[in-house]
C-alpha cells in the first residue's frame, strides 16, 4: 500500500509542495487579529476542498477554531493543529524572508513550516491522497485548528467543554513529533501542565532616595526573602503540601527511562555548563525531565537595572515564575497552596496574580492510537520509535484528551534542525512527504484495529 502512496506522491510533488508553500505565505502571528482571520478563512476554504464539512467555531475575543470532518465508518481520529505563528523576530537573521517559503538544500525554509503547518497541511494532504487512491476514508478524522496555541490557548477550555460530543473520539493525533538528532523518529505521549504566575510586592507611592533605606521598606528585598521560602539551596521545592501531590512515578514509566537515548553530556555542552543540578547524572536527569514538577524563576524586575549607576530605593518589585505540573498537581491547587505557603510565613501583602494554566497530560502507552502509531512508524519508518511518557514542557492538550478521556500521541515533520520558534525555522521535504505516507497507512491500520 505504501508504494502507491510514495508513487502518488512522486507524480504531484510540486502540486503538494505549493500547497504547502501557500499556507506559510500567510503572515499568521498570533495576536494579529486580521492577519489570523484571513488564515482562518484560508483553511476553512482549504478543508472544504478535501472533501471536509466545515465549521468556524466562535472564540470570545480570539480567532475563530477551524472545525472540520470527513469519512465514515465506526471508528475516529481528533487531529489537533494550530495556524497561527511565533513572530518572525530577529528578521535580520533570517536568510531568507520568513512569509516568503523557500527550498533550499532540500528543506523548506518559512516561520510556520514545522510548527504548525507543515504538520496540518500533511493531514489535509493525506486525507486527499487516500480518497484519491481507495475512495471514502475507512474512518472519521476529525480536524481542530485552533488559532491561539502560541500565546498559551487562553480559550481552549470552554470550547472543548461546549463540543466535547463532536469532539470525544477513539484517539488524537497531537502535533510535533519529530527525528531527533540520531535520526530516530520520536514521539511525545503527554505534557506537563503549567501555572505561570507574578508576585509583585510594593513599597512607597514612588521611587525613594536610597538614603531612606534605614526607615522606608524595600519591595526588592522583601520579594527576594519570599522566593527564597519557595526553595531550598538543593532545588527541592518547599511549598507547603507541594510535594505531597506529586504522584509516584509507576514501574512502567521508570522502565521508559531505559529505552530513552539521553546524552546528557551533549547538552551540557550545547548550554555551556559543567554540570546538571545537584550533578545528577544521566538517567537521574532525564528522569526529572520527565516527572519532576517544577518551580522557575523566569524573570525579575525592580528599580534601576540600566547601565551606570542609581542610587534608588524601589517603590515595587515583580517576578515572573512558572511551575511545570505533573499529574494530580492542578493549576488550581497550586495557586492555592502558594498562597498558604507565604501568608503562614508572614508574606500576606505578596500579591500572587495568575496567569497562563493547563493541567497535565498523560496518555497510556497501551492505548489503541498510541499501539497504531508505534506499529505504523516501524512499517514506513523502518525502526521503532523512540518513546516519551511526557514532554518536560507544556501546551494545551489535557483539556482535548484526558479532559474528554481519550489517549493521544505526538506526531508531526520535525527534525532536530528545525528551528522551531527561531529564525530559519524549516523543515525537510523527504520528512514531509514521509509523514504523509505515515498518515495514509495509520488510517487504515487505526480503521482496522
Amino acid at each position: 500500500m505504501t508504494d502507491r502512496v510514495w508513487q502518488y506522491i512522486e507524480a504531484h510533488k510540486d502540486n503538494l509542495l505549493e500547497d504547502l508553500k501557500a499556507s506559510c505565505r500567510l503572515p499568521s502571528i498570533s495576536g494579529q487579529a486580521e492577519d489570523l482571520e484571513s488564515m482562518a478563512l484560508w483553511l476553512k476554504h482549504r478543508l472544504q476542498q478535501a472533501g471536509c464539512k466545515v465549521e468556524l467555531w466562535p472564540v470570545d475575543g480570539g480567532p475563530p477554531i477551524v472545525w472540520g470532518t470527513t469519512g465514515g465508518g465506526d471508528r475516529s481520529i481528533l487531529s489537533y493543529s494550530h495556524y497561527d505563528v511565533q513572530p518572525p523576530d530577529p528578521l535580520d537573521l533570517w536568510e531568507t524572508p520568513p512569509f516568503e517559503p523557500t527550498v533550499r538544500d532540500g528543506k523548506l525554509y518559512a516561520r510556520g513550516a514545522a510548527d504548525d503547518k507543515g504538520d496540518l497541511l500533511a493531514r489535509i494532504q493525506a486525507v486527499e491522497i487516500y480518497q484519491a487512491l481507495y475512495g471514502q476514508l475507512p474512518l472519521q478524522v476529525k480536524f481542530f485548528v485552533e488559532g491561539e496555541e502560541e500565546i498559551g490557548s487562553p480559550n481552549l477550555d470552554p470550547v472543548a467543554a461546549r463540543h466535547a460530543g463532536e469532539l470525544r473520539s477513539d484517539g488524537c493525533l497531537w502535533e510535533s513529533g519529530e527525528f531527533d538528532s540520531n535520526e530516530r523518529y520520536t514521539i511525545y505521549l503527554g505534557v506537563k501542565g503549567i501555572q505561570y504566575v507574578e508576585l509583585r510586592a510594593r513599597g512607597a507611592k514612588h521611587d525613594l532616595h536610597s538614603a531612606y533605606a534605614p526607615v522606608a521598606p524595600n519591595p526588592a528585598w522583601r520579594l527576594v526573602q519570599a522566593l527564597n521560602a519557595l526553595k531550598a539551596a538543593d532545588d527541592t521545592i518547599t511549598i507547603d503540601g507541594f510535594n505531597e501531590h506529586v504522584r509516584a512515578v509507576t514501574p512502567q514509566e521508570e522502565a521508559f527511562l531505559d529505552s530513552i537515548p539521553y546524552d546528557g553530556d551533549a547538552l551540557k555542552r550545547n548550554w555551556g555548563i559543567d554540570a546538571f543540578i545537584n550533578n545528577m547524572d544521566d538517567r537521574e536527569a532525564l528522569r526529572a525531565f520527565l516527572y519532576a514538577p517544577t518551580c522557575t524563576i523566569c524573570g525579575i524586575r525592580s528599580g534601576f537595572i540600566d547601565e551606570g549607576q542609581k542610587t534608588v530605593l524601589p517603590s515595587e518589585a515583580s517576578v515572573k515564575i512558572d511551575f511545570r505540573l505533573v499529574p494530580d498537581l492542578q493549576p488550581a491547587l497550586v495557586l492555592e497552596l502558594l498562597r498558604a505557603h507565604l501568608d503562614r510565613r508572614g508574606f500576606d501583602d505578596i500579591e500572587i496574580v495568575p496567569r497562563s494554566a493547563c493541567p497535565a497530560s498523560r496518555s497510556r502507552p497501551d492505548a489503541d492510537i498510541v499501539q497504531t502509531v508505534i506499529e505504523t512508524v516501524e512499517h514506513v519508518y523502518g525502526h521503532e520509535p523512540v518513546v516519551f511518557p511526557s514532554h518536560g514542557g507544556s501546551g494545551p492538550m489535557y483539556p482535548l484528551v484526558q479532559g474528554l478521556d481519550m489517549d493521544g500521541v505526538t506526531v508531526g515533520v520535525g527534525y532536530a534542525g528545525t528551528n522551531m520558534h527561531a529564525p530559519n525555522e524549516n523543515i525537510r521535504l523527504d520528512d514531509y512527504f514521509q509523514n504523509i505516507v505515515f498518515l495514509v497507512e495509520l488510517f487504515r491500520r487505526f480503521a482496522r484495529n
